[in-house]
């Protein structure tokens, strides 16, 4: 016993195992800084073991800097310690004090880093917004000889998914020459995080077959693969699982099934599963939350919600994402903004995940103003984020705007499968090709071709963008391809007029033993349309009906109208329409409007127009298009009285407009435009070209022109159409012998397409024409419709 000098007071020394005991089981970081204080007192601020767990604990309870200081303060840390130390920077997201701390390890100090050292620095790097750091970490881990350290390797596998290198991961996970439970869960919930769902559970599948034991949290992680996917077969097998090795009743699994059967429309069973938790966590609760929402049980998810609060405890930002109405938004408009001003109050908004929900939410209400508002106001953007907005202005049809927000976000963060399907989708759409391509090469540096859905997104740009064989090059390298990826390419085939290619392959996909979707069958349906395959047609729409039992969606009846229509099946088309089980709608009326124009059925096309007008009344293209089949009928009474309507109601008719692309540069052309630059010789190259085609036959088709100007103003009227103008402009600023890509945003007028055939043979230039319906290839005079359109 050691007694002071001041009274009587004694106490008894204590010892390490003492206070390595009281450290373990400290709760609170007052509790720390007490027994610190008594470590001192007893004289064992120098014990390294004691201060190396007081580092480690200070470092749990997220007291960094205190841990800092302690270290600093200790005469000669051995390894043990600076590890201790990078591991707490480290968890508490201080990756420069990790790698100086590493760096000061290695370059000041006789100690050499082991295993420990490099998967906690590496780790560590994952903070930083470069990869760099993390790169040079590897390689010395390499050179050091712990290239193969399961420690290192798992930490680098993580690092690498972090930033999006896929590949990298893979590779290095492939190079192990073993590999434990954590190392195969880290790849597994790499490729997850990734939205790698396909891989990750192939990896899974691997691991189960290898023998390779896993865990509940090997289960919990692959299980939101198989829910992304809705591949309930998938996630069964893995309640099957968790069933025979007693993981059923582990709570981050049952909360991984409730995810599963929610995303699965299964919610009836998730909720029965969420029921069986004795006291679900937050998690569940979320998972719930989430599960009603996305199965547009709103108000089930409130309600939940609403206990939660009223239960005291505090939601998260999962809780509010699972909350926004994302996956049904409709009708919910007044929900949305009223989360978004409870997430303004409580503080949620600052959170990416929830800002980036809400921008998802007005994106689909078409509320873009109010999606771009919060994408500025959000002071750190995630990458999601990002996503988020480019996606909603592709989806709202702002291409231009998308591919600027694109061009933006390079400059800031790197981007990842969901950003490329995005802007290739606006690609398509506007038909960028030079950027499309550019695009193509950000994903072979990125070595994402293997990723399906970006491929798929690849192809469908490149048949959008006029490309059919490339599209179809794409196509036949993927080794795996889902439905989507196969409707992708029928589709293209469609659009270009293909139709018996495009039944070639509807055949190949039924042979390869992967369902049709809806979307298949309407790609097929359409393709027969523009290729004028009734026979086809018809056999197909039966199948779909009696064999596959899908009920038709509007969509298909209207290809169905449209196939009869355009084969000249006026009356069968009429009949068809009548036999139709529920009410037909503007798409399928004005599909036999369509057929009507092409056909010359004035008596048709009054029966059409009369219930369009009822149906879509501020529709103004039904009215234009009557209005030019009683021209083509050369009743031009009619015709004005149809124009006079639609003066008296004020529609306005969309203005054409034409878009080429030279070399990366985008130019758009309206009728009879003199806005551009090289306006003058555009016109003088428009003059030439009139005068060779009128020596090699043309004349102009001016029948569904206004009636009521002379004949040659009607010449002046069609000369000078968008498309016209776009090509002469195609033909002076391109070398000769180069193939012209042109845009038109509404149907190709049928004097523009004759003209274009002449033009395709005396330049000797194909000339390929994307219309608001289809493409046209000019080759020789010839179009590949065959002037069926």
């Amino acid at each position: 016993m050691i007694c002071t000098n001041i009274g009587t007071a004694c106490y008894t020394p204590r010892g390490r195992n003492f206070f390595l005991d009281l450290l373990n089981k400290a709760t609170a970081l007052s509790q720390l800084y007490q027994t610190h204080a008594q470590i001192i007192l007893h004289g064992l601020h120098n014990d390294l073991s004691t201060l190396t767990k007081l580092t480690h604990k200070l470092s749990d309870f997220k007291a960094i800097h205190h841990a800092r200081l302690l270290f600093l303060s200790t005469q000669k840390p051995d390894l043990f310690l600076f590890n201790v130390l990078i591991k707490g920077f480290s968890t508490n997201h201080s990756p420069s004090s990790a790698v100086s701390l590493y760096t000061h390890l290695r370059t000041r100090t006789n100690l050499k880093p082991d295993n420990f050292t490099y998967a906690f620095a590496i780790s560590a790097a994952s903070g930083f917004e470069s990869e760099k750091f993390g790169l040079l970490l590897h390689a010395n881990a390499v050179v050091d000889g712990f290239g193969f350290s399961l420690f290192v390797g798992s930490a680098v596998v993580d690092f690498y998914f972090k930033f999006s290198r896929i590949e990298m991961a893979r590779k290095v996970f492939d190079l192990m020459p073993e590999r434990d439970t954590v190392l195969w869960n880290t790849m597994v919930s790499g490729l997850v995080r990734n939205c790698c769902f396909g891989d990750s559970i192939e990896v899974f599948q691997d691991m189960v077959k290898g023998g390779v034991k896993f865990d509940s949290t090997t289960l919990a992680t692959v299980l939101p693969a198989a829910a992304e996917l809705q591949d309930l077969g998938v996630g069964m097998g893995i309640q099957c699982l968790a069933l025979k090795l007693g993981y059923d009743c582990d709570e981050y699994v049952t909360t991984g099934l409730v995810s599963l059967y929610s995303k699965c429309g299964e919610i009836d069973t998730a909720r029965w599963l969420f029921r069986q938790i004795d006291q679900p966590d937050l998690i569940a609760c979320n998972a719930m939350i989430s599960g009603y929402t996305c199965n547009g049980e709103t108000e089930s998810s409130v309600r939940l919600f609403g206990e939660l609060l009223a239960s005291g405890q505090k939601v998260n930002s999962s809780t509010l994402v699972g909350l926004i109405p994302v996956f049904s938004p409709f009708g919910h408009l007044q929900l949305s903004c009223c989360i978004h001003g409870f997430c303004v109050k409580c503080g949620g908004v600052s959170h990416a995940s929830v800002s980036t929900a809400l921008t998802t939410v007005y994106s689909k209400l078409n509320e873009i103003e109010s999606a771009r508002l919060l994408f500025d106001g959000t002071p750190e953007k995630s990458l999601a984020s990002w996503n988020a907005m480019i996606s909603g202005y592709t989806q709202n049809g702002f291409t231009e705007m998308a591919i600027s927000l694109f061009r933006e976000m390079m400059f800031e963060v790197h981007p990842n499968p969901v950003t490329i399907t995005s802007i290739l989708s606006a690609c398509a759409q506007l038909g960028a090709l030079s950027l499309g391509k550019w695009v193509h090469g950000l994903i072979k540096s990125e070595n994402l071709e293997s990723n399906i859905y970006v491929s798929t997104a690849l192809i469908d740009m490149y048949a959008k963008c006029g490309c059919i064989v490339e599209a179809r090059q794409l196509f036949d390298l993927m080794t795996d391809k889902n439905v989507v990826t196969w409707n992708a390419m029928i589709s293209a085939y469609g659009l270009h007029g293909h139709g018996n290619e495009a039944l070639k392959l509807f055949n190949e996909m039924l042979h390869s033993g992967l369902p049709p979707s809806n979307v298949t069958f309407l790609s097929v349906l359409y393709a027969c349309s523009h290729a004028g395959l009734v026979r086809k047609g018809n056999e197909i729409f039966h199948s779909m009906v009696h064999d596959y039992g899908f009920q038709p969606l509007p969509e298909h009846y209207a290809c169905m109208v449209d196939i009869l229509g355009r084969a000249g099946k006026l009356n069968e088309a009429l009949k068809f329409i009548e036999k139709m089980p529920g009410e037909p709608g503007p798409a399928v009326w004005g599909a036999l409007l369509g057929a009507c124009m092409i056909h010359k059925d004035t008596n048709m096309a009054r029966v059409a127009s009369e219930r369009l007008f009822e149906l879509d009344p501020e529709n103004v293209g039904y009215h234009v298009l009557l209005s030019n089949i009683y021209s083509a009928d050369r009743n031009f009474l009619k015709a004005a009285s149809v124009r006079q309507v639609v003066k008296k109601r004020k529609l306005s008719k969309t203005p054409g407009c034409t878009l080429i692309e030279v070399g990366e540069t985008p130019h758009v052309f309206t009728s009879g435009d003199w806005s551009h630059p090289q306006a003058t010789a555009i016109y003088k190259m428009l003059e030439k070209l009139t005068g060779k085609m009128r020596e090699a036959g043309f004349q102009s088709e001016t029948v569904t022109a206004l009636h009521d100007v002379e004949e040659e103003e009607k010449e002046l009227m069609v000369k000078v159409h968008s498309e016209k103008l776009a090509i002469c402009f195609g033909l002076i600023a391109t070398e000769p012998g180069t193939e012209i890509r042109i845009i038109k945003n509404l149907r190709v007028c049928l004097d523009c397409h004759n003209a274009t055939k002449f033009i395709s043979k005396i330049m000797e230039r194909v000339i390929v024409v994307r219309d608001a319906n289809r493409f046209h290839h000019f080759k020789d005079g010839v179009c590949s419709c065959g002037d069926y359109w």
